[in-house]
């Protein structure tokens, strides 16, 4: 079946517990070969909706196909599909081989080939040499590539990653989302992961599905969700985003002006479709969007420029965030590269700035 073709598809899935609606007519379809990551906090519905792909709960409505086929009543164990669970739940009794060929061993698979497909996955996972140790002899790291490898020996359609890398460091965290992705791609699985991690989402997906109380507010690539959110909760929950409340005041032009809350003078951004004359919109910038300088930039068409005094800042080694107080009371947050190897500070609290940013670089919101 070609990249194009959805594999999985979910047609209006609802489901609630004690009357609370957990899932609100969700639908969309996983493409071949796809890493389609639905990214909300805790409790927006996202372990629910995955629980119904797998088969562990049952739709009150709606209905999912795989590969054109409805599965909605099929029970789990007989759909092409595997889940891999944040815990891991490896079998500590069991050595990585037997847990890792566990699910074929179920299925009555030869021995034969079990040996071979599981050395085949363990290679793929870099744990060659390892078969013969116990979870408890492993790293966290090392734990979940079991986890993905049992998952995936059986060569399922779809697999299913709940918060897949929420037990491993930071630093470890960062490594294995490249890993993961490298292998998803090697294998052309299509994967469909749950995370509450935006830069892990970032990292890992082909598009993400933003979810909120139960719905999808988006579904796009990275790209297009970061820089071209839909709302203000997507802008503001993906990423970090300054943002404006105002009236729209003037677009007829080539460019919005926007009269924002207690700020001066007024903002700019491009044209947004369909918005009028005192509409009340929201401008969102994000923080590296915006540069700094201790003296006015020269004024042109389109650049927006405020004042302001540094209230604080943060050195972060490869970058600095500044939190900048405007006269009126609003705080910005910018983020700027240290481009220059330095040991002292380019801006020092309290010392008074400017901010300025292009007009295309911000994003009117409506909603």
């Amino acid at each position: 079946m070609g990249a194009g073709v959805a594999v999985i598809r979910a047609e209006g899935l609802c489901k609630s517990y004690a009357g609370q609606l957990a899932v609100d007519g969700v639908s969309f379809g996983v493409l071949g070969a796809e890493v389609f990551v639905i990214l909300g906090s805790s409790g927006c519905g996202k372990t629910t909706l995955l629980r119904m792909l797998a088969g562990f709960e049952t739709p009150d409505a709606g209905a999912i196909y795989l590969d054109g086929v409805d599965i909605t009543a099929m029970p789990p164990y007989e759909r092409p599909v595997n889940m891999m669970f944040q815990s891991y739940a490896l079998f500590p009794h069991m050595s990585v081989e037997e847990n890792v060929g566990y699910g074929l061993r179920k299925d009555g698979v030869p021995r034969a080939e079990i040996r071979s497909r599981v050395q085949e996955m363990l290679q793929l996972v870099q744990l060659t040499g390892y078969e013969r140790r116990k979870p408890e002899q492993l790293s966290g790291g090392q734990r979940q590539r079991v986890a993905l490898a049992r998952a995936l020996v059986k060569r399922p359609r779809v697999l299913l990653l709940d918060e897949p890398l929420a037990a491993l460091d930071k630093k470890l965290r960062e490594q294995t989302q490249f890993e993961l992705t490298n292998l998803q791609y090697q294998l052309g699985t299509s994967f469909v992961v749950v995370t509450h991690d935006q830069e892990e989402a970032m990292t890992l997906a082909s598009r993400i599905a933003v979810m909120d109380k139960g719905r999808f507010l988006q579904v796009a690539a990275p790209q297009e969700i970061y820089e071209y959110p839909c709302s203000r909760f997507v802008a503001e929950f993906v990423g970090t985003a300054n943002i404006f409340a105002g009236k729209v005041e003037d677009a007829s032009g080539q460019l919005t002006a926007i009269r924002a809350e207690g700020v001066e003078p007024v903002l700019f951004a491009a044209p947004a479709q369909g918005t009028v004359c005192g509409e009340s919109v929201w401008l969102a910038v994000r923080p590296e969007k915006i540069q700094l300088a201790k003296t006015a930039p020269d004024a042109r068409d389109g650049l927006c420029v405020l004042e302001g005094v540094v209230q604080d800042l943060a050195y972060y080694g490869g970058r600095s965030v500044y939190r900048v107080r405007l006269p009126q009371g609003q705080t910005v947050l910018v983020s700027a590269q240290n481009r220059l190897r330095s040991a002292s500070r380019h801006l020092e609290w309290d010392e008074s700035v400017f901010l300025y940013w292009e007009a295309a670089s911000g994003v009117v919101l409506t909603r």
